[in-house]
């Protein structure tokens, strides 16, 4: 049964675009982080800390369109301007495809930059917490003790 607008617009973000993307795209990308954490786990920590900072770089999908769209309205509206108001089409096909992925994750550019492996927020961030797991970073965390011993206030 297909899902309604409602259902669509409260869908959990992060998986609407793998949802509605190609499976071998998204199996591809998965892989590709599991190999690449893989091989960081033999690595030295500080090109572990090396390739944190080039997450933390990476832009996400979203990220993409958005500025993707704001480039091309602004261009069309400058050509529809100067050279014709038939440019200002493209601007409004534009701002439909931000609907149209806004609403249910997916519209032609974004299916086109997962083919070019442009990962979501949540893929990007899936890396990055592997990594920081098998560095050891959250170790300490196990022997934390419940906030509501900690008395008033705290739970």
């Amino acid at each position: 049964m297909e899902a309604s607008l409602v259902e669509r617009l409260l869908e959990v973000e992060e998986r609407r675009v793998q949802r509605r993307g190609l499976e071998r795209v998204n199996e591809e990308l998965f892989q590709e982080a599991r190999e690449r954490v893989e091989f960081y786990g033999s690595r030295p920590l500080d090109e572990v800390a090396g390739r944190l900072k080039e997450l933390e770089k990476e832009w996400d999908l979203e990220r993409v369109l958005m500025v993707g769209a704001g480039a091309l309205s602004l261009g069309s509206v400058a050509l529809g301007l100067k050279v014709g108001r038939g440019w200002l089409v493209v601007t409004g096909m534009v701002g439909g495809l931000l609907v149209k992925h806004g609403v249910t994750g997916w519209c032609l550019p974004s299916r086109l930059l997962r083919r070019w492996k442009v990962r979501t927020r949540q893929e990007i961030d899936g890396e990055k917490f592997a990594l920081k797991m098998q560095r050891g970073d959250f170790r300490a965390m196990g022997s934390a003790h419940s906030a509501a011993s900690e008395g008033p206030g705290w739970g």
